[in-house]
């Protein structure tokens, strides 16, 4: 008979590890209205992290229930979460199998956010800006095009901001307010997508900056081609914008 005692004292370090890494950001991640919503953080965050590598097969049922502590129900309505998000699924007589990471749902709010706090940050930064530069300069110059004169508070918040804080808040609805302007209702939800990984890219370019609001000029650059319903002139300032991002995080 095999010898498995070595594949359960890594599982048991795998989830020792996961609770350890939810530990240090309980405040953020940990607040669960339910407790199959823990259960499906934790598995999630495991598989994220690589405790469970694609096409690798989780433990059985009973030996989840007895390492988290919960009943059948509890454990297989967490498994139906993580079955929705793409990262398992559940095959007869093979058992809960990780799914290739191709076909995990990363444009799920809940897997982004929690992909964003394991990958390596370099290149979960790099690739988060790859998105924004095919995105964001077409979507301004859609704004410019269809201005119809309304205000645009978010770059009013940027001038009268006095710390980091205010400033972060206010460069978020910035380009926010961009992708809800740009009258593509299909881009308006990605913006809530990348709400919460921009907010802490935004908040790290600021204060590697030389003074927190050191690209003003860029997003000012940015709105009076918008006022004046310059498209091209929009998508060229947003572009030089999003270049000056580029060089914080490579810098």
């Amino acid at each position: 008979m095999p010898d498995n005692r070595g594949r359960s004292k890594n599982r048991f370090d795998g989830f020792r590890h996961i609770t350890t890494y939810s530990a240090a950001r309980r405040s953020e991640t940990l607040i669960q209205h339910d407790l199959h919503g823990l259960v499906a953080h934790l598995l999630a965050t495991a598989i994220l992290w690589g405790d469970y590598a694609p096409d690798s097969i989780l433990p059985r049922e009973a030996e989840l229930m007895e390492t988290f502590g919960v009943s059948r129900t509890v454990l297989r309505e967490a498994l139906r979460t993580l079955t929705s998000k793409g990262l398992i699924e559940s095959r007869p007589r093979v058992g809960t199998r990780v799914r290739p990471k191709h076909v995990w749902n990363l444009l799920d709010v809940d897997v982004l956010d929690r992909y964003s706090r394991v990958a390596e940050p370099m290149a979960f930064a790099l690739k988060l800006q790859e998105m924004r530069e095919m995105i964001e300069p077409y979507a301004t110059g859609l704004v410019a095009a269809s201005h119809n004169g309304e205000t645009f508070p978010a770059h009013a918040a940027m001038v009268a901001a006095r710390n980091v804080d205010e400033w972060v808040r206010a460069d978020l609805q910035f380009h926010l307010s961009v992708l809800i302007a740009c009258s593509n209702e299909l881009l308006i939800p990605l913006g809530t997508l990348i709400e919460r990984t921009l907010e802490a890219q935004l908040r790290l370019n600021a204060r590697r900056a030389d003074v927190f609001n050191a690209s003003l000029a860029e997003h000012t650059a940015v709105f009076n081609a918008i006022t004046i319903r310059d498209a091209a002139g929009a998508r060229a300032a947003m572009a030089s914008l999003l270049g000056v991002t580029r060089g914080r995080i490579e810098g």
